[in-house]
């Protein structure tokens, strides 16, 4: 059997694939199975996988419609199955598991916009659920595709190589961080696509809740982004102004994933980096206002969840429409009015 995962959507929904993915390679210890992805995050942590056999990386951003249709057309029956990962609740995403032409394409229903976005293209499908983990959801598309229950839950996986190790080994080394230290990690960012950018706790309490760590509890921080938040991590640590403040960056994704796996504790927005911490077992303070964490909760780890428990939240669910919000006297007040001190004393 061939089967082709699509993890189009990004890391943290491709790394929540991943207890999914180790149930169906138990199931069929001899199908091949490929991937699909589009980030280059993606890509690292997929290529390590051992349950994988190839990863197929193709930008559809960047190549464009004609490209992107000659692409998806010398794939075509390819696969007997292919598997849209959850949440993928874009036309784009269900078109593209169709065009692959598999016998089988498996995919979410989703409880909104389902039929605007193409999700009656996939044959195979799960009914979509608010009080269940996308972990748990995505093991339902196995369950479902195979017509077998699993007991199992597993946690999520990546796997470091020896060469990522010995890098944050040399990191460590070189800034003089002993096993004695407190090191706490930060990521104050977070996708930016459909407004997610409101997702994010203010830079500026980041920056207070540094120099609170570093000041009562002798800490160091290290500050964790993708490339595209290095003005954010950097203006975070000019605030803090500590030779305690760290900001990590790395040429490959896994190099910085390595050194997170120090961290005494990590705290986060609702982000790719929360589920990559979550798979590495770290302990987490997510900080989360306008997302559902019956989706998105630290996974298979011990974590704490800082949130103001609005009566209007969570209002985010899995729709291609931009985050908003309906509040009159203070716009996304769950994110905003967190202040430093709860997020403080759960650490």
């Amino acid at each position: 059997m061939k089967i082709l995962i699509i993890a189009l959507s990004g890391i943290g929904d491709a790394l929540m694939f991943t207890p999914a993915l180790k149930l169906l390679r138990q199931s069929l210890p001899a199908a091949q199975i490929d991937a699909l992805v589009m980030y280059k995050g993606s890509k690292e942590i997929y290529e390590a996988n051992q349950n994988f056999n190839k990863i197929i990386h193709f930008d559809f951003l960047k190549e464009g419609m004609i490209n992107s249709l000659k692409f998806l057309l010398s794939m075509r029956k390819n696969y007997d199955a292919s598997i849209n990962v959850y949440p993928s609740n874009r036309k784009e995403y269900n078109l593209i598991n169709f065009l692959i032409g598999a016998k089988q394409r498996v995919g979410v229903k989703y409880l909104r916009m389902n039929s605007q976005n193409l999700g009656w293209l996939n044959n195979v499908t799960v009914l979509e659920n608010d009080k269940t983990h996308n972990a748990q959801t995505n093991i339902k598309l196995i369950e479902k595709l195979l017509n077998k229950k699993f007991d199992e839950e597993p946690p999520m996986q990546i796997e470091l190589s020896s060469d990522d190790k010995t890098y944050s080994d040399s990191f460590l080394k070189e800034n003089k961080i002993s096993d004695k230290d407190f090191v706490v990690g930060f990521h104050p960012g977070c996708a930016t696509l459909k407004n997610h950018i409101k997702r994010r706790w203010e830079p500026e309490k980041f920056a207070e809740l540094g120099k609170k760590l570093i000041k009562e509890k002798n800490a160091k921080v290290f500050l964790f982004g993708g490339p595209e938040e290095e003005e954010l991590k950097s203006s975070i640590n000019k605030m803090i102004e500590s030779e305690n403040s760290f900001v990590i960056k790395t040429e490959k994704f896994l190099q910085s994933i390595a050194i997170m796996k120090r961290c005494n504790v990590f705290v986060t927005n609702d982000s790719a980096l929360m589920h990559v911490a979550s798979a590495l077992g770290l302990k987490i303070v997510a900080v989360i206002g306008p997302t559902n964490p019956n989706y998105i909760h630290p996974w298979k780890t011990e974590h704490k969840i800082v949130s103001l428990n609005l009566d209007c939240a969570p209002c985010f669910f899995y729709t291609p429409k931009p985050l908003t919000c309906s509040r009159t006297d203070v716009q996304f007040k769950c994110i905003k009015e967190l202040d430093v001190e709860m997020v403080y004393k759960n650490i």
